[in-house]
């Protein structure tokens, strides 16, 4: 293992109020998957705010914009995570609790190891990636980059 580990940062806005009967299936299932998530192999740290939750955290002018941030210990990691456990359900009901998006709206970038990217961090990446594309900087799950070498860590 690395002295690095993998970040990712995502936002999607509700399409009802989380308090909405509409967005009942993604609130009433969020406490277990976010559990499962924190059980994972390879699961190192998830954005939380005043409950277990990121709910609360507001990084846009909008009330119904949920944000999550997390870091694993590799993409795989990640992937297995996103893509075969529960959770893919949850991508793919996704359309049912949010509106469509037409922009970058995830984000991966390697840190080192330890570190808790903060929101400014997150939204500083995504505006990269959308800005450039993928770069070792800021790339997505189709390009994907190497953990940097210790002496060109950012």
């Amino acid at each position: 293992m690395s002295g690095f580990h993998l970040a990712q940062f995502n936002y999607a806005r509700l399409a009802a109020p989380l308090d909405d009967p509409r967005s009942a299936g993604f609130r009433d299932n969020l406490e277990r998957i976010n559990a499962l998530a924190d059980a994972q192999p390879g699961f190192v740290w998830r954005m939380v705010g005043e409950a277990d939750t990121a709910t609360d955290i507001r990084a846009f002018d909008d009330d119904l914009v949920l944000v999550n941030a997390s870091t694993w210990e590799s993409p795989e990691h990640l992937a297995a995570f996103v893509f075969r456990t529960e959770h893919r359900e949850f991508v793919r009901r996704g359309a049912e609790w949010f509106e469509p998006r037409d922009e970058v709206y995830l984000v991966l970038w390697w840190i080192a190891a330890g570190h808790q990217p903060d929101m400014t961090e997150c939204l500083d990446r995504l505006a990269a990636l959308r800005e450039r594309g993928p770069t070792p900087f800021a790339f997505d799950f189709k390009t994907r980059f190497p953990a940097p070498q210790p002496e060109t860590a950012q």
